[in-house]
């Protein structure tokens, strides 16, 4: 027997034995790492872990991390505890029963302590089934105590209102709804243009009122001084019948140095008032003298 037969192999092939050990722990290998993958989990920043075990769900979320469980007989399923904005129509009666269409956007995010809840009463997503129900609701509630002219201009304090509501049926422990925002109204094109008529009445009812306010201001203020006037001409020939003197007061103070200008004669003398004095006094243009001819 030759050396080759004594191996039981020949030159050139592969043991099969070599080959079955690699193969098995190639498979050690992907079982471990199965088992490994099954048995851990990895809840991402934004979102709780709602733990399932055959069917039963656990009351405790996880947080967000990593962690361990029951390899293939428990499932960590997400719940994003985000803010969300969904966005729907809306359609409402006024109390003039005229027809209101709008849209709405919604924003709202499920708190973590409600994440188990969620998930077992609304699939994860309470949106559909709870949210915007309790939203259409308080809208129709809320816009029936107002006219539609009333919804147009007071649309902020409409959606206050109803986001008030709507917060109450929905319950703000169990779901937190932000805010609302409440844009594209519509009415019928005969109701929008009666209101835009209406508005634009008003505005020209509130530019004369402005204008008569103004002018009664202005009359008032030329009856006050006139009235000032009056009293000021009042207090000064109180002031004159009082002290005679004082005119010639006032004639000291407004005299130039040359003495008044007396006019007439035989006992009916008149003092010229300063005014004519200071214009007869005034030096008279006298026309410049023609050049004399030039010799010739």
């Amino acid at each position: 027997m030759t050396p080759r037969q004594f191996n039981g192999s020949h030159d050139g092939e592969i043991d099969p034995r070599a080959v079955s050990g690699l193969v098995g722990l190639v498979l050690i290998i992907l079982v471990a790492v199965g088992l490994i993958s099954a048995s851990t989990y990895v809840v991402q920043p934004g979102t709780r872990g709602v733990a399932v075990t055959l069917g039963t769900v656990s009351p405790e979320f996880k947080p967000e991390g990593f962690g361990f469980k029951k390899p293939f007989l428990t499932q960590v399923l997400p719940i994003s505890i985000r803010q969300k904005t969904r966005a729907m129509p809306a359609e409402c009666y006024s109390s003039d029963l005229q027809q209101v269409k709008m849209e709405v956007r919604v924003l709202y995010r499920v708190p973590e302590r409600s994440v188990v809840k969620i998930f077992q009463e609304y699939a994860g997503e309470p949106f559909d089934t709870l949210i915007a129900p309790r939203v259409q609701e308080a809208l129709k509630e809320i816009a029936a105590t107002q006219s539609a002219e009333q919804i147009v201009k007071n649309r902020e304090q409409i959606k206050n209102r109803a986001l008030e509501l709507a917060r109450k049926k929905i319950g703000n422990d169990f779901l937190i709804v932000s805010d609302l925002v409440i844009y594209n109204l519509s009415l019928s094109p005969e109701l929008e243009a009666a209101i835009e008529m209406k508005m634009v009445q008003e505005q020209e009812a509130e530019k004369a009122k402005f204008t008569q306010l103004k002018a009664q201001i202005e009359a008032d203020t030329a009856i006050i001084r006139a009235k000032g006037e009056a009293e000021a001409i009042q207090v000064r020939g109180t002031a004159l019948r009082a002290n005679p003197d004082f005119i010639k007061l006032q004639i000291l103070q407004t005299w130039d140095g040359h003495s008044p200008l007396v006019v007439g004669g035989g006992g009916s003398n008149v003092l010229l008032p300063l005014e004519e004095l200071a214009r007869r006094r005034a030096p008279a243009r006298t026309s410049s003298p023609a050049p004399a001819a030039k010799p010739r």
